[in-house]
């Protein structure tokens, strides 16, 4: 997800867009309810259903609350099937998220390698400061899911930002997490990190930029070959987006 404004004030207006590309860029998506799994907004303590017509664009398009807080939001898509154009896109996808064992998996279950098909579902998250932005951010029972641990909006100047990132509600531990920084020219860079024992990792960030978090699981999918078009795998992509303030 992304959003026109991380920082708003209350009573105004909180858009998100739901967006399907990389590097902060992608098409925006009209909202379709047979496309989504799960659309709320959680703040002090109280989670809302999204209240979204058919085809909407933005997806998410609501007043602030009337007092101050740290608003999450959060969207889950419904799985979608895709089948890979070659076998390289298929290698350089697990080469970039760094599922080396997949290829090797791959191979020696003699899964062919010119339809490779893969199921997939997404789970944002949005972080939304209404006025201060005071609050924390939590768990909301994604499959996968990423929670802050620090708050980006009340950061100190020399904090580090922390994130925790879990599967089925336990720490993933030792995983690669890609975190995206985009300036205000719209310029990203990208760092790649690895978890820790406790599945948590920290990285700098800067007064002024915008980030994404992202992670991914890819595990064999459960009815691999039970029809000719059944997938072998599933991936599930956790995110996490959120500004620091100038």
């Amino acid at each position: 997800m992304d959003a026109p404004a991380y920082q708003v004030q209350t009573g105004t207006e909180i858009t998100t867009d739901i967006r399907n590309g990389e590097l902060f860029e992608g098409t925006r998506l009209a909202y379709f309810p047979n496309s989504t799994e799960r659309f709320d907004v959680t703040f002090d303590g109280e989670t809302t259903p999204v209240s979204a017509r058919m085809g909407d664009i933005p997806a998410l398009k609501m007043t602030a609350p009337d007092q101050e807080g740290l608003a999450i939001v959060a969207h889950q898509s419904k799985a979608t099937m895709l089948t890979y154009k070659d076998w390289q896109t298929f290698v350089g996808f697990t080469v970039h998220k760094d599922f080396m064992q997949a290829l090797a998996e791959h191979r020696s279950k003699g899964y062919p390698q010119d339809k490779v098909r893969e199921r997939y579902s997404r789970y944002s998250k949005a972080l939304i400061a209404v006025g201060d932005g005071q609050g924390e951010d939590k768990a909301l029972g994604l499959e996968t899911e990423l929670v802050a641990l620090t708050n980006p909006y009340t950061l100190a100047a020399d904090q580090q930002m922390e994130v925790a990132l879990t599967y089925q509600q336990e720490p993933r531990r030792d995983v690669q997490v890609e975190v995206y920084e985009r300036d205000a020219d719209k310029n990203v860079t990208v760092t790649k990190y690895r978890t820790d024992d406790a599945g948590h990792v920290q990285f700098p960030v800067t007064a002024g930029m915008t980030y994404l978090v992202d992670a991914v699981v890819l595990r064999p999918a459960p009815d691999v070959e039970t029809t000719p078009t059944s997938p072998q795998w599933e991936s599930l992509w956790a995110s996490l987006t959120f500004a620091v303030p100038e």
